[in-house]
C-alpha cells in the first residue's frame, strides 16, 4: 500500500514517502518433503510479490485435517490457504466454504492430471489445485526379492506377496518382509485397508446404502492385513504411517512397501537413501480384482471463502502449483526433487524421465488405473477409491480404522473389530437419512 502524506507549516515544504505493507498470508499445510522444499523456495515468491509474506503452519496428516476442517467450519478465518485433499475439495465446495480458483491462462489448467483435476473440482469448476498427486505402488528391495529367488511383475497378486514378505522376513538383522500403515486414521492406515479390501472383492455399502463391514470379503482382507503385518512387518506397526515407514524404508529396514507413489523420488535419492539402487517399483498387489487396488489422491492448496485475503492466496496457489515452480525445484535441488502427479507435462519431460524413468511409468500407469467412479468388484453407490466422499466418511472411516488397530494390537478380534466398525455405520449412515 501507498501512503503519501503531506505536511504543511509557516515555512511551507511538502514531504512524501512510501510506506509498503505486506500482506500476512497464512498457510495450513502437510508437514511433508514437498512442502519442506517450497518453504525453502518461500523467498522465490515473496521477492516476486514483495507485498506478501507466508507464514507457514505444518501439522502431521491427522492434525492439519483437525485444524482445518474446524476453522473452515467454524468461518475462522486463521488460515488463508488450507491444504486439503480430493476427498474434502467437492464436498466443501459444494458447501460453499471454498473460493473458486481462476487461474490465468499462462497456467495451463489442462495440463493438469484429468483424474486429479477432476477429483479438485465440483461442478466442473477447480476448487483447488495440486501440489502433488498420487497414487499407491508397491516399492522393492530387488536384491533381496532376487536373493529369495522370486519375481515380482508388473502386478502381483496379495498372495504372492505374502510368500515373498516370508522368504525374505529377517528381523534379527533389522529387516521386515513388509511394511505398510498401521497408524489408525481414515486416511492413514484407513487407506491401505480400504484398497485390500476392494482388492478381495469388498465394498462399503451396497447400493441401498446398507454397510458391508462384516461381509465375508471385508473379514477376509482385514485378517490377511493384521496377519501379513503381524508376522512380517515390523514391530509396534499401529505406530507407523507414511513417515515413518519412509525413513525406514531408506535406511533398507523394508523389503517390500506400499504406499503413496510420491515416496519414489525420495527412495531413489543417493545423498540420503543408501539402498537407491537397489529399489524397483511395480503396481499394488491384488487378490480377487485389480479394481480400486491403488488408492488415488493428491494434496492440494484451496482458498477457504472466509479469508479476506482472496487474491493474495490464489496468487500464491498459481505459483505453488505451476509448470514455473517445477521447474524452480528442478533448477534447484534437480529433476528428481520434483512434485510429481500433477501434470501432463512431467511425464513427458526429458530431463525428468531420465532421472525418474525406473518409476515414472508406474506411477503415471497407478494413477491412471484409479478410478473413483469404478472401484469396487460389486456395484457401489459412492465415489472414491480408498474413501467414500460423503460428509458421514470421516467419522465411519476413522472408526473403522482405529478399530483394526486395536485388532493389530491383540486387543481385539478382527471379527469383533469389523462388526463394531459395522454397528457404527449402521447408525451414522441412519443419521443422516441414507
Amino acid at each position: 500500500m501507498l501512503l503519501k502524506k503531506t505536511l504543511l507549516s509557516a515555512g511551507i515544504f511538502l514531504l512524501s514517502y512510501n510506506v509498503t505493507y505486506a500482506i500476512d498470508l497464512n498457510i495450513a499445510s502437510i508437514d511433508s518433503g514437498h512442502i519442506e522444499v517450497m518453504k525453502k523456495l518461500s523467498a522465490d515468491f515473496e521477492q516476486a510479490n514483495p507485498d506478501i509474506k507466508l507464514h507457514w503452519h505444518t501439522f502431521n496428516e491427522g492434525s492439519l485435517r483437525m485444524r482445518v476442517i474446524s476453522d473452515i467450519a467454524a468461518g475462522g478465518g486463521h488460515y488463508d490457504v488450507m491444504t486439503i485433499g480430493m476427498y474434502e475439495t467437492p464436498i466443501w465446495a459444494k458447501r460453499g466454504w471454498l473460493s473458486q480458483l481462476t487461474p490465468s491462462a499462462s497456467y495451463q489448467v489442462n495440463d493438469l492430471l484429468p483424474a486429479v483435476r477432476d477429483g479438485l473440482s465440483y461442478e466442473n469448476k477447480l476448487y483447488a489445485a495440486p501440489f502433488y498427486g498420487e497414487s499407491s505402488m508397491l516399492m522393492y528391495r530387488k536384491d533381496l526379492v532376487s536373493k529369495a529367488g522370486f519375481k515380482i511383475g508388473d502386478r502381483p497378486t496379495w498372495s504372492k506377496i505374502e510368500a515373498i514378505a516370508k522368504a525374505v522376513n529377517d528381523p534379527q538383522n533389522n529387516v521386515y518382509g513388509i511394511c505398510l500403515r498401521g497408524k489408525a486414521g481414515w486416511g492413514d492406515s484407513g487407506a491401505i485397508i480400504s484398497t485390500i479390501a476392494n482388492s478381495f472383492g469388498a465394498r462399503w455399502f451396497d447400493m441401498n446404502w446398507n454397510p458391508q463391514l462384516t461381509s465375508a470379503p471385508w473379514i477376509k482382507a482385514v485378517n490377511f492385513y493384521v496377519n501379513l503385518l503381524k508376522k512380517y512387518g515390523p514391530p509396534t506397526p499401529e505406530k507407523n504411517s507414511f513417515p515413518e515407514l519412509l525413513s525406514m524404508t531408506k535406511e533398507g529396514k523394508c523389503a517390500m512397501w506400499i504406499d503413496a507413489s510420491v515416496a519414489a523420488s525420495f527412495l531413489l535419492d543417493k545423498k540420503t537413501s543408501p539402498h537407491a539402487d537397489q529399489f524397483a517399483f511395480a503396481q499394488s498387489p491384488y487378490s480377487v480384482t485389480p479394481k480400486g487396488a491403488n488408492w488415488l489422491w493428491a494434496w492440494a492448496f484451496a482458498v477457504p471463502n472466509s479469508t479476506k485475503k482472496q487474491e493474495a492466496a490464489q496468487r500464491f496457489i498459481n505459483w505453488a502449483t505451476s509448470k514455473n515452480y517445477i521447474e524452480l525445484v528442478a533448477s534447484k535441488y534437480g529433476w528428481g526433487s520434483i512434485p510429481t502427479g500433477t501434470r501432463t507435462s512431467t511425464y513427458q519431460n526429458p530431463h525428468f524421465l531420465e532421472v525418474s524413468g525406473r518409476f515414472a511409468s508406474s506411477e503415471m500407469e497407478a494413477i491412471n488405473s484409479a478410478n473413483p467412479d469404478d472401484s469396487t468388484l460389486e456395484p457401489s453407490p459412492y465415489k472414491g477409491v480408498q474413501f467414500v466422499a460423503i460428509p458421514e466418511f470421516v467419522s465411519i472411516g476413522g472408526v473403522m480404522a482405529q478399530k483394526v488397530s486395536q485388532a493389530l494390537q491383540g486387543q481385539v478380534s478382527v471379527e469383533s473389530a469389523l462388526e463394531s466398525s459395522q454397528k457404527f455405520a449402521e447408525r451414522e449412515i441412519r443419521r443422516a437419512g441414507y
